[in-house]
């Protein structure tokens, strides 16, 4: 089908100066992106990330202009990002998902508790305090956040070393869950994390794109998982249920008000204690949902 030019659908619904602006910042942040494809080095975690021609990676500087100036994130929370993924022939306008990049040095984390632990027991201490952690929400005027629960149980992969999990979770009275899908990928030093935040509508394409990007990053000799000494390397105190009650609990934290990855448009930001609705990025994607 023939696409329309942006200003006839734009003067058809009649944006106001102020949307006009932002949608032409964005397509202009879109037009000077560069994507990398195929093996992309990970300086900071000593690894590869092989992607192919299905996925592709956008630098830390390109990632955080996506993430600041497309989706309204606040740069101070932002800094410890190295890069974006995204599925081929999508962007960050019309992506169901977008994986944020992360390293985090916090040495080598068991994973001898890998047919042991309880994840389950994970979600229950987390539904202990959801309601007095509600009641305060309410009372500073936001919305309460229930934990549903797994939308994918926790699932290690011995032979890559990484874990994958993913919560189902409400926002006040939303009708599309927030999904948000975690993949961590052990290393000598630490791990890779790969953050993906959608809707739950959402979970088949997120699933696929999650366990695949799983499998793709590989680090470099003398920085593997295989690689670790006892004797000299430094070692998480917590193994692979630590992991995830970790992860679990900056996820949440994130969302209750610290930072929400989201994907800006027609869903919310969560900053400092301040839930801001997004009615104008909800605007503008209907205005790009209606160029074609």
């Amino acid at each position: 089908m023939a696409s329309v030019s942006l200003f006839s659908v734009a003067k058809a619904d009649n944006p106001t100066p102020e949307e006009q602006a932002k949608i032409q910042k964005i397509l202009d942040l879109k037009a000077n992106l560069h994507p990398q494809y195929g093996d992309v080095r990970l300086i900071l975690a000593e690894a590869t990330l092989h992607l192919g021609q299905d996925y592709y990676f956008l630098s830390a500087e390109e990632a955080k202009k996506v993430l600041v100036d497309g989706w309204g994130n606040p740069p101070g929370n932002v800094s410890n990002v190295i890069g974006m993924i995204f599925k081929d022939k999508t962007s960050f306008i019309n992506a169901q998902w977008g994986a944020v990049v992360t390293f985090k040095g916090t040495g080598y984390v068991s994973d001898e508790d890998s047919k042991t632990a309880d994840y389950d027991a994970i979600i229950t201490q987390m539904r202990e305090g959801e309601a007095e952690e509600n009641a305060a929400r309410v009372k500073q005027g936001y919305e309460p956040v229930h934990i549903v629960g797994w939308a994918q149980h926790p699932s290690y992969d011995p032979q890559h070393h990484s874990i994958v999990w993913a919560q189902d979770l409400r926002f006040g009275t939303q009708k599309d869950d927030t999904l948000n899908y975690d993949v961590r990928v052990l290393g000598r030093r630490g791990y890779v994390s790969l953050n993906m935040v959608s809707t739950m509508s959402q979970l088949p394409d997120v699933d696929i794109g999650a366990k695949k990007l799983a499998t793709v990053a590989a680090y470099n000799p003398g920085a593997r998982y295989e690689d670790y000494s006892p004797s000299s390397d430094a070692k998480a105190e917590y193994g692979l249920a630590g992991l995830v009650a970790a992860g679990v609990g900056v996820a949440v934290a994130k969302k209750v008000g610290l930072l929400a990855l989201l994907l800006a448009f027609g869903k919310k930001f969560f900053i400092v204690g301040l839930m801001i609705v997004a009615g104008l990025f909800g605007r503008i994607k209907r205005l790009f949902s209606r160029r074609s």
